[in-house]
Parts: C-alpha cells; sequence; structure tokens
C-alpha cells in the first residue's frame, strides 16, 4: 500500500519584495481582525508590491487551537490550495464563538469533541476536510508552523514581521493605511 502525495499550500499571496508575515491564532478575536484586513492590505499596497505570508500560531488556552490549525493545514492539501485554507480561517473567524471556550474554560464546546468541530467547520465552509485531516504526516506542516514562530520568537498571536523583523508598533486594530505606510515607506 502507498500513501497518496499531499502538498499543503503555502499560504502566500502576492509577489512583491516587501514581505509581510503575519502569525494568527484561527479563534483569536484579535488575529481574526487582522486576517479579514489582509485582502484589502494586498489591493491598497499592490500584489507586485508586497507579499502576505501567513503563519499559523497554534495557541492552547485557544482549546480547540490545534484541531483547527490541522483543519486549516487540511484544507491547503485540497482543491484550491491556499484559496481553500482561506475559506476555512474566514468561516472559524466568522463563526468563532462556535470553536472557542467560554473564557477559555467552559460554555457549550465543552462537550464538543473534535470530530463534531470538524464537521462543524465543514457546515459553515462548505469544504469537506474529514479526508484531509487524517492525512498521517499532516503534523510535519503543522509542526513546521510551530518551529519557525519559536524560530523568530512569537509567542501569541497576532504578531507582525517586516521582512524578517517583528514589529510591535505594528497591531490588529490600526488601520491597513497605517500597514501600507510601515511596509511601503515614503
Amino acid at each position: 500500500m502507498t500513501a497518496s502525495p499531499w502538498r499543503a499550500d503555502p499560504l502566500v499571496w502576492g509577489t512583491g519584495s516587501r514581505v509581510f508575515e503575519v502569525f494568527l491564532e484561527p479563534t483569536c478575536p484579535y488575529s481574526v481582525r487582522a486576517f479579514n484586513k489582509l485582502d484589502t492590505l494586498l489591493a491598497e499596497a499592490g500584489a507586485d508590491r508586497i507579499t502576505i505570508k501567513l503563519r499559523l500560531q497554534s495557541q492552547p488556552w485557544h482549546m480547540y487551537s490545534g484541531v483547527l490549525v490541522r483543519c486549516i493545514i487540511a484544507a491547503s492539501t485540497l482543491e484550491g490550495g491556499k484559496e481553500t485554507a482561506k475559506k476555512v480561517i474566514a468561516a472559524i473567524g466568522a463563526h468563532r464563538e462556535e470553536f472557542e471556550f467560554t473564557h477559555h474554560a467552559g460554555g457549550p464546546n465543552l462537550d464538543a469533541t473534535p470530530n463534531q468541530i470538524i464537521e462543524r467547520l465543514e457546515a459553515y465552509s462548505g469544504v469537506k476536510l474529514k479526508k484531509a485531516f487524517a492525512i498521517p504526516d499532516l503534523d510535519r506542516e503543522i509542526k513546521w508552523h510551530c518551529k519557525y514562530a519559536r524560530q523568530n520568537g512569537i509567542h501569541v498571536s497576532p504578531t507582525f514581521l517586516i521582512d524578517g523583523l517583528v514589529q510591535p508598533d505594528i497591531g490588529s486594530g490600526d488601520e491597513v493605511s497605517s500597514w501600507v505606510s510601515k511596509l511601503l515607506p515614503a
């Protein structure tokens, strides 16, 4: 029996020389706010001038973070690759209470199983995830995201890098125009 080949599509948009890396946890409200600005950022700055690289930053206090990060990576292996993964991230953000614990420790999701979480995400995103979620060595891609974050001193989300340098003065609450001015100074 041979394993089916798979490839996780890198979560990268744009082709410009300025690289904007964004470390996000899919259920973090601040990460959701940052994620929702990325398409506008690419349009305003120009896809030929910047490259956006989305990095997944699983955080243990978001109890289903690991399951959801695996779902996103799994989605990137499916037809549509990074665009399919983007649909899954958007669905999580649009329904984040369905994937998060109340005050990180209770609420209705306390009784939810990982399979129920995956099924819920499939329903919201329209993406069939279970088969890709079960790819035996999918964790190598997840581990890459974790290792890369650690190597860059990233511990929380959202965190932003420009050309490999952490930008502590960039936040999810900033206007997109502020991000553009930091990426493409006059």
